[in-house]
């Protein structure tokens, strides 16, 4: 039956309507997939990679993140090992930090959420200024996490939901895989597994105060000797914890509690190490030397034919 003009322009209209709509349907799909992307720092960026042990061999696991993620994960990961947590617990809050913000720092969220943790000001986190500071908000999420009982025990998900009190409680369990192998390396268990490649199109010479800062910061006060503690000879701000050449950082490296095992001094050594890589775009870090290995912005991990040597890590700036 052939179609009168009226069912014509019903069919066109109707035709047209569903071309409109599949086009919405795409645009949105694009747009939620770029906000997917904004939220959790991966816009083309991703210039770090953390490989497991195994890795080298083209075998194991590894994650991309971008070099403001690596350093605001190297932050989580200092801040609690510098409060003596465990390992595990160092996985529990990156975990939750790349779901509730993919590592980002970010200055929105539900309601008056904030920062890295995504903590409320109205819920007695701190205020904005204090929670937008990774160090603080960090700092806040270990606090909370050492209060739960028994939390190295629990299910990673079931530890994160009792500090965050989340509407969606089993969202953290799909990062574990991910902030486990990054506590591992940041922690520094997993020797030369963090890699970073910083761009720099124009570099100002770098400044070794405000990387000491840094590390004071981020580690406390312990991380760098005391006038007391350094040679004879030279002060605090010398060879130990200072310039030890035009541009150079070095940091004694120093066993602690949470290190206290064999290799501990290695591992402390490794965290430190890794911490640098992480900051490095940051910070105008160019190399970063320790037990016999060098990290050099754009080419990565080598090994040294001088044997540097545990006692220290020596951080390199641009100039």
């Amino acid at each position: 039956m052939p179609r009168t003009a009226s069912s014509t322009r019903r069919h066109t209209r109707r035709s047209r309507l569903f071309r409109i709509a599949a086009a919405l349907t795409v645009l949105l799909a694009v747009a939620g997939y770029l906000t997917v992307q904004y939220v959790t720092g991966n816009k083309g960026g991703e210039r770090c990679t953390v490989q497991s042990a195994d890795g080298s061999a083209g075998q194991g696991r590894t994650y991309r993140m971008s070099p403001e993620q690596a350093a605001n994960a190297a932050t989580i990961s200092a801040v609690g090992t510098s409060r003596g947590m465990p390992e595990r617990a160092v996985t529990i809050a990156l975990a939750t930090a790349l779901q509730e913000s993919g590592l980002r720092n970010i200055q929105h969220g539900d309601r008056d959420s904030l920062g890295l943790f995504q903590q409320r000001p109205s819920q007695g986190w701190g205020t904005e200024k204090q929670i937008l500071d990774p160090v603080y908000s960090a700092g806040e999420f270990y606090q909370h996490l050492a209060e739960v009982p028994g939390y190295s025990r629990l299910p990673l998900t079931v530890a994160a939901q009792r500090v965050q009190r989340s509407g969606y409680p089993q969202a953290y369990a799909k990062h574990e895989p991910d902030a486990a192998l990054l506590a591992a390396a940041l922690t520094g268990r997993t020797p030369t597994a963090l890699n970073c490649t910083p761009t720099r199109t124009a570099v100002a010479a770098a400044d070794a105060a405000q990387v000491r800062a840094e590390l004071v910061r981020t580690f406390g006060k312990g991380v760098l000797p005391t006038a007391g503690e350094a040679k004879d000879g030279e002060s605090a701000g010398g060879t130990h914890g200072g310039t030890s050449a035009a541009g150079t950082v070095s940091v004694p490296v120093k066993k602690s509690a949470r290190t206290a095992g064999d290799g501990g001094t290695t591992q402390r050594g490794w965290e430190l190490a890794h911490w640098a890589v992480a900051q490095a775009e940051a910070l105008d870090i160019d190399e970063v030397a320790y037990a016999g290995r060098v990290w050099k912005a754009g080419s990565g991990w080598r090994t040294e034919r001088a044997e540097s040597g545990t006692a220290e890590v020596r951080i390199r700036l641009v100039r």
